[in-house]
C-alpha cells in the first residue's frame, strides 16, 4: 500500500542544514496498522506528512498504491489525498462554524459526493454521537471531538489512514475510548492505518511498531 525508498528530509536553519530524516525505507501493507514512535523532535510528524504527500521530501521516494508522489504536482497529490486518504489530529481539526453533522460532511460534499448527509449521519451514530449532530466544536468535549474527526476520516471510506497523536489531548478514561473505536472502525472498514503516537497503549493495539531516533528508522519490540 505504502512504499518509501531512502525518504531524505533537510531544512534550511540559521548555520546551514539541519537533516531530520535520514535515508528511511519502509514497507506498510494493505490493511497493516503501524505506530511510528519516538521522543519529541525525532521526525515522526515530517514522515507522517510526507507519507500522506502534505510534504514534499528532500530525496528519495513514497509510493501510495504504486503511484510515485513525486510524480504528482500538488494538484494530484490533492486529489489522490481526496480519493484515497483519511485525517485524524491530535488537536481534531474541527471548524467552529460548522456543526458535528456539517464538518463530517464537508470532505465529502467537496469530493462531490451525492450521499454526504447520509454517510455522515451513519457514521456519527457509529461512534455514539447520533444526539449531538447539531452541536458545534465549542460545545463538545474533546472526546467527543474526536469522534466527530475520526467519523470524518473514515465516512469519507479511505483506503489509508494517517493519525497524528490522536489521544494526545486526552485524558486516560477517554483516550481509551478512543483508541476502542479507532481500532473496532479501522477493522470493519478495512483501512490501512498509520499513526504516530506517545502513548504505549495505542502503539501496543497496533500490528507493527517502528521507532524513530534521530530521523532514522527502526522496528520496534
Amino acid at each position: 500500500m505504502i512504499k518509501v525508498h531512502n525518504l531524505l528530509k533537510k531544512v534550511a536553519v540559521a548555520d546551514g542544514e539541519l537533516e531530520i530524516l535520514r535515508g528511511i525505507n519502509l514497507e506498510i501493507k494493505p490493511g497493516e496498522t503501524l505506530a511510528i514512535v519516538g521522543v519529541s523532535g525525532s521526525g515522526k510528524s515530517t514522515l507522517l506528512g510526507l507519507l500522506a504527500g502534505l510534504d514534499v521530501a528532500t530525496g528519495g521516494e513514497v509510493s501510495i498504491d504504486g503511484v510515485a508522489l513525486s510524480s504528482l504536482d500538488e494538484d494530484a497529490r490533492a486529489a489522490l489525498r481526496a480519493q484515497k486518504v483519511g485525517f485524524v489530529f491530535q488537536s481534531f481539526q474541527l471548524l467552529p462554524a460548522l456543526n458535528a453533522l456539517e464538518n463530517v460532511m464537508l470532505p465529502m460534499e467537496l469530493a462531490g459526493s451525492a450521499d454526504a448527509s447520509a454517510r455522515a449521519r451513519e457514521y456519527l451514530e457509529r461512534v455514539g454521537l447520533a444526539h449531538r449532530l447539531d452541536h458545534y466544536p465549542s460545545q463538545l468535549s474533546g472526546g467527543e471531538q474526536q469522534r466527530v474527526a475520526i467519523a470524518r476520516a473514515f465516512a469519507a471510506r479511505p483506503t489509508i489512514l494517517f493519525a497524528d497523536e490522536p489521544t494526545g489531548n486526552l485524558d486516560t478514561q477517554t483516550g481509551d475510548t478512543i483508541i476502542k473505536l479507532l481500532f473496532e472502525l479501522n477493522e470493519s472498514e478495512g483501512t490501512t492505518l498509520v499513526l504516530v503516537t506517545h502513548d504505549n497503549r495505542l502503539a501496543q493495539a497496533c500490528s507493527r511498531r517502528v521507532h524513530m531516533s534521530n530521523g532514522r528508522l527502526e522496528e520496534a519490540t
